[in-house]
């Protein structure tokens, strides 16, 4: 699974070296976390959120052969700004 969301976000975004895929195994669920750079997020949403929803499709098709529910998110890192120095 997580191979197969790497491919797909990786031909989306503008920076696919800074792609970074987390997975998380349970019993009968998958959890993919999903970071990218900050200026990218837009494009793997895409508008009105279409995008991520045709990629969570595909991914619960997959899953579900398997027998398995997967659950992608997205992560946002949040990085302390520098102090302004005046």
């Amino acid at each position: 699974m997580k191979e197969f969301v790497e491919y797909i976000i990786k031909n989306l975004v503008d920076y696919p070296d800074k792609v970074r895929i987390n997975e998380i195994g349970g019993t009968h669920t998958l959890i993919i976390e999903l970071g990218v750079e900050k200026s990218d997020i837009g494009k793997i949403i895409g508008k009105k959120g279409k995008t991520i929803n045709a990629i969570r499709t595909l991914l619960m098709s997959v899953a579900s052969r398997n027998g398995l529910r997967v659950n992608l998110e997205i992560i946002e890192d949040e990085k302390p700004h520098a102090a302004v120095q005046e």
